[in-house]
């Protein structure tokens, strides 16, 4: 319903198209998003030639998510969007994210959430994450691609906003055979360096941090994220803690995640748990099971899955420092060259 957009919105806002995509042969889900994936970043590549190659955007596609964006505010989100007024239109789980814009000027693509992520906060990191992403483009192989490794790259937009980026390396990871949570995991791990509670109680964490360091660097925030891929849904903190995160569960098995005390009207009565995110921390929903997982079960049950201390202990090397040399053997604009 156009009639309830802002002027400037209306502006510039895009002809938007709802598609259906017909899987012919009924794959596993994993091998079907796996596919749609590939089959998103095709045409995102062909249309790039083209005047309006930037112009074109994708809020989701895939078969276990729905994402609904637009430069619009809060309360008219359902208005806007019909389908969000049907009775027949139902979902286990809903993010919903209203943003102000503060480091990207607002346009209809970078309306939040991103198609698996709503994230508050900023990404400090970002020039540093994109060029690391680069440099991995050529080396990436994995089985379950089947060889079609050409087909995803890029995996880094330096165009598209902080929040855009880290969303399409969740993307990259989930869609590669990781569960959200482990994504999320590697990409903002937690303080875990000399951490009383983790070092004693769970080593195994404190190993998978180990093992994941040397692959991904982390993405620094503020940030708190929540997340989904269909299957589960969740929300976590960046190790620094600055944005608020509360959580409340009722008798009735609802669980609410959001920023402020207040936000959603709630029968106090019915409340059995309630908790905030602090630091690093991460609470998780299965949606298939109906099962809570709050912050020291997501980290076990991920650190377990592999055996990453063997690894790290079987694989990881260490170099010897070695004196630095007295003296400097080029000038000073040579060494900048080279350091840069």
């Amino acid at each position: 319903d156009i009639s309830i957009v802002g002027y400037y919105a209306k502006e510039t806002m895009p002809n938007i198209q709802q598609v259906f995509v017909r899987v012919v042969k009924e794959e596993n889900i994993d091998d079907i998003e796996r596919e749609l994936y590939i089959c998103r970043k095709l045409i995102e590549r062909a249309v790039k030639s083209e005047t309006w190659g930037n112009e074109l955007y994708f809020c989701s596609l895939s078969n276990q998510t729905i994402v609904y964006k637009g430069t619009l505010r809060s309360e008219v989100l359902g208005n806007f969007y019909l389908d969000l007024k049907s009775d027949i239109y139902k979902s286990p789980f809903a993010i919903y994210h209203r943003r102000y814009s503060t480091n990207t000027s607002p346009r209809w693509p970078l309306a939040q959430p991103m198609r698996l992520l709503g994230h508050n906060g900023e990404i400090n990191t970002i020039q540093g994450n994109l060029n690391w992403m680069r440099s991995r483009e050529a080396s990436l192989k994995l089985p379950v691609w089947r060889g079609r490794e050409n087909e995803i790259r890029p995996f880094g937009n330096p165009k598209a906003s902080d929040s855009a980026n880290l969303d399409s390396t969740a993307e990259l990871l989930i869609r590669s055979g990781r569960s959200a949570e482990e994504a999320l995991m590697i990409l903002v791990p937690e303080a875990y360096k000399n951490h009383p509670t983790l070092m004693i109680k769970y080593p195994e964490v404190v190993d998978f941090y180990n093992y994941y360091k040397g692959q991904m660097e982390a993405w620094d925030g503020p940030a708190l994220l929540l997340f989904s891929d269909g299957k589960t849904v969740g929300a976590c903190l960046d190790r620094n803690g600055l944005r608020p995160a509360r959580y409340w569960r009722t008798i009735d098995n609802v669980v609410y995640v959001a920023s402020e005390v207040g936000v959603l009207p709630m029968d106090e009565s019915k409340v059995v748990m309630k908790g905030r995110l602090g630091p690093g921390m991460m609470i998780s929903v299965d949606l298939t099971s109906g099962q809570v997982y709050e912050n020291t079960e997501v980290k076990k049950q991920v650190a377990l899955s592999n055996p990453y201390g063997k690894w790290v202990n079987e694989n990881m090397r260490s170099l010897r420092p070695v004196n630095f040399l007295s003296a400097t053997v080029m000038d000073n604009e040579g060494i900048l060259r080279h350091q840069q």
